[in-house]
């Protein structure tokens, strides 16, 4: 690979601009590509304990794109560093953590439990912190964190005393103006924005009138939503200053261009890996042949969509 791709994300320094995006990947991929060749790693949302997720059905998909009502499966977060992070160390590229919880307490019980993992002798690196806020705030009669602009910047400010690491917080394009929380969380003290987490959305058997995903309501995700990320992109690349991560119906390396021209740093590849697990990797090589043919350097292409 040649310096064409290189590019920053807050703090972070990648050799590409291609990532994975949470819940959309796990260590296994390695045994399809060397995912060390990624820009950046990021793992699936921990959350404070054990989820066992949702009841199914909870994954379908639509004439153009997915459905998922997952519910964040996981181990939690003492279970995932006693056993699943250890599997990331022989991986060169930035590991970033995403991380979820249902209140301000506990995100901040999760953020230095990782950042006390950090500091013992461990193997494997956290190079930084995906934050999302899109689960239900207890403390605010289950409305989402990312919804308010106020909770969103009192969360970033408490988050970002007490690391020194790259502190991105995750959006959600549920929202009257994701550049009003986008602002928010870059005043907070996030050192970058990643955008956009799913959109929602519900299918039916029109036969039935049975839901087909059991709790109704669900995450939307795939090629259909490539344009309402864009435009997100756009509108919060003009709002702040800090970089981006974008996400939404990217399956080529021509998606990850646009994304570039509309205002962002690094991009990362979701659903499209579900049918085709090497896809990152193939886009990877796409991207370089394509700077190469055209002498491109991809950052030199940042935000310069034109009208």
């Amino acid at each position: 690979m040649n310096n064409y791709l290189k590019t920053k994300l807050g703090k972070l320094e990648l050799n590409n601009p291609v990532t994975v995006a949470s819940g959309t990947f796990s260590y296994e991929y390695n045994e399809i590509y060397d995912i060390s060749l990624l820009g950046a790693i990021i793992t699936k949302t921990i959350t404070p304990q054990r989820k066992i997720g949702n009841p199914t059905p909870r994954l379908v998909e639509t004439q153009a794109g997915l459905l998922n009502s997952i519910g964040l499966q996981n181990p939690g977060i003492n279970d995932f560093l006693k056993s699943e992070i250890i599997k990331y160390e022989h991986i060169k590229c930035p590991l970033i953590i995403s991380f979820s919880a249902s209140t301000i307490d506990e995100f901040i019980q999760m953020l230095k439990t990782l950042e006390n993992y950090s500091l013992l002798d461990n193997s494997v690196k956290i190079s930084g912190y995906e934050v999302n806020v899109s689960c239900p705030n207890v403390e605010n009669e289950g409305l989402a964190f990312g919804v308010d602009a106020k909770t969103v910047f009192n969360l970033t400010n408490k988050l970002s005393q007490l690391t020194q690491k790259e502190l991105i917080i995750k959006l959600s394009p549920n929202v009257t103006d994701i550049t009003q929380i986008a602002k928010a969380a870059e005043d907070g003290g996030a050192t970058s924005l990643s955008l956009i987490n799913t959109l929602l959305g519900m299918s039916i058997d029109w036969q039935t009138g049975v839901s087909h995903i059991k709790k109704g309501i669900a995450g939307y995700s795939g090629p259909a939503i490539k344009p309402v990320a864009l435009g997100c992109v756009y509108r919060v690349a003009n709002k702040v200053k800090i970089p981006l991560l974008a996400m939404g119906g990217v399956s080529t390396y021509k998606d990850v261009i646009e994304f570039i021209y509309a205002g962002a740093s690094a991009v990362a590849i979701g659903t499209a890996q579900f049918p085709e697990p090497d896809l990152p990797y193939e886009i990877i090589n796409n991207l370089n042949e394509f700077c190469e043919i055209y002498n491109h350097n991809l950052l030199k292409l940042k935000g310069k969509v034109r009208f």
